[in-house]
């Protein structure tokens, strides 16, 4: 698939308008992994489990949908067979204290092509300097897992997401996910281009 610049352009308006929207409603922040392979990641399958994330839930299915949505966007492609990504979320009810983590900024840290493994050594690692957060009237908690190592690798959040009764809980279970990704913006290598191949960010 081919994207023109005047589709880059839209797309980027969209982005910085639902950022907009959203954070009215809500405080939206992420974390990350250093030993993130994020050039790597092409497909990616969900967690599936008990409550939210169930296949039943309705509103599962409308968070599900939101991220399929917002991933094919990004050039990713589902996968039930050894998927690069599992997709885990979570929705808390009320207040919460989660523990975060102050980094240097996400894109600078893809760009640089840098990740962390079992053979860096420790002088080379980064720190991770924890940051202690209280996050209130509700949580929907979305984190992307490297399916070969079984760890998370990057956690975006959204605070202030209260849930109501009817279609509405829908709508603010979408505009959520679209706010959390978009501090997730890395594009499958090729596909802006009409090609395939590994996550860069833009």
């Amino acid at each position: 698939m081919k994207l023109s610049v005047t589709h880059l352009a839209g797309y980027a308006l969209a982005l910085s308008l639902c950022g907009c929207f959203a954070a009215r409603e809500a405080r939206v922040e992420s974390d990350y992994s250093y030993a993130g392979q994020f050039r790597r990641y092409r497909t990616y399958e969900f967690v599936t489990g008990q409550g939210l994330t169930a296949d039943t839930s309705r509103l599962g299915e409308a968070v599900r949908d939101a991220i399929r949505t917002r991933l094919k966007v990004q050039g990713y492609r589902p996968a039930r067979r050894n998927p690069d990504l599992l997709v885990n979320f979570r929705l808390f009810e009320g207040d919460m204290r989660f523990r975060g983590y102050m980094q240097q900024d996400f894109t600078k840290w893809v760009n640089n092509g840098y990740a962390e493994d079992d053979e860096t050594p420790k002088e080379a690692r980064q720190g991770y300097e924890p940051v202690r957060m209280l996050l209130t009237e509700g949580t929907l908690l979305i984190t992307l897992i490297d399916s070969k190592t079984n760890r998370a690798v990057w956690n975006g959040y959204a605070s202030g997401v209260s849930i109501p009764q009817g279609n509405q809980a829908e709508i603010i279970l979408r505009r959520s996910v679209r706010s959390i990704f978009d501090q997730y913006h890395v594009f499958t290598e090729g596909y802006l281009q009409g090609g395939s191949g590994e996550a860069v960010e833009r």
